[in-house]
């Protein structure tokens, strides 16, 4: 089980920047072996028109759902349209083949309620599955002890509350500790484009928000460069956004990095799903006070479970250790960030 986000949309439209659907794509809509002669294969050189793509990107339609009616089987923009508003291609299958349902008893069928996917909950099932078909997915586990962050918190709340008119949560802390681990671990912010690893020596970081329709995922954009009140500011106005239905396909597109909050439910461990085509997710889950020994002796801590699903195709098991360590350091010892260390 994963409250970690690998999606993120908004009711009408899905956040894969558009890179995420690759040129390639259309390769996959040439004709399967029973495909009758009238309808011709698409050139797999065949480039789609502009406005199409952008359709496709607004409406979250797959470019496998659009036949094409330009010439050699381009996609015009008219094709996209018809599309999303055929009835039976309006949302993606969830998979790309699912098992009959077995059938219900009389008794049972009364008592069940069929309702259409919506295309968010349709676009965030899509993407979730081509996270696990496509990246190598693992998990490593650590956990953090948050006084020192509480501590830290406790102290300067209302001054900081008092100076920046906003309140001084955990996220900022979180956030700012992934950036100082990602430049040590590059990769954890890479993605893989075909044959290429591509670096970013910036953090968009995307941070789950859940929403009466669903997960989103808003994005910090530059998040490694703004100071903690920028980040809460900004945290707290793009979940105010997301609760609405109001976030932009702009402020969910484009993230290097995801953290996902479980613990604001009550989780107290999971594995995190990715948000494609990111690395690296982490997930915090909630505080609790356990035993623990420090110097020798057993003492009560309020500690919290942190989780990093990664790409093993691009991150290895020493770099996805590292990163999470690196991170409970920082949580651990906050002057840490203050000291850019």
């Amino acid at each position: 089980g994963a409250p970690g986000p690998g999606r993120a949309s908004t009711p009408e439209a899905p956040p894969a920047p558009p890179k995420a659907e690759p040129p390639a794509a259309a390769a996959a809509a040439v004709q399967s072996p029973g495909a009758g002669p009238e309808t011709p294969a698409p050139r797999k050189d065949v480039e789609d028109a502009p406005s199409a793509k952008k359709a496709m990107a607004e409406a979250g339609v797959s470019r496998d759902a659009v036949i094409g009616t330009g010439r050699d089987g381009r996609v015009m923009k008219e094709d996209v349209a018809r599309a999303a508003t055929a009835p039976a291609a309006a949302s993606p299958a969830p998979a790309p083949a699912q098992a009959p349902r077995a059938p219900s008893s009389a008794e049972d069928a009364a008592r069940e309620e069929r309702v259409k996917m919506t295309r968010l909950r349709a676009t965030i099932a899509r993407r979730l599955k081509d996270a696990q078909n496509t990246a190598a997915m693992l998990t490593t586990y650590n956990e953090v002890d948050m006084k020192g962050i509480m501590d830290l918190r406790n102290t300067y709340k209302d001054q900081f509350e008092k100076k920046h008119k906003v309140k001084l949560g955990f996220m900022s802390f979180f956030v700012k500790a992934c950036c100082h681990a990602l430049k040590e671990v590059p990769e954890v912010n890479a993605e893989i484009d075909g044959g290429d690893v591509v670096y970013k020596n910036f953090v968009h970081m995307g941070v789950a928000v859940g929403t009466p329709n669903g997960l989103v995922v808003p994005v910090v954009r530059d998040a490694d460069q703004k100071s903690f009140a920028r980040i809460e500011k900004e945290i707290a106005e793009l979940g105010l956004r997301a609760r609405d239905g109001k976030l932009t396909m702009a402020e969910m597109q484009g993230g290097t990095f995801t953290i996902s909050n479980g613990g604001v439910y009550g989780s107290l461990m999971s594995s995190p799903i990715l948000n494609p085509p990111q690395s690296g997710i982490l997930g915090m889950h909630k505080i609790q006070d356990r035993p623990v020994v420090v110097d020798g002796q057993i003492v009560i801590r309020p500690m919290m479970y942190l989780a990093l699903s990664y790409d093993h195709r691009i991150v290895d098991g020493k770099g996805a250790v590292t990163f999470l360590v690196r991170v409970k350091e920082a949580l651990e010892d906050p002057r840490r960030l203050l000291m850019d260390l």
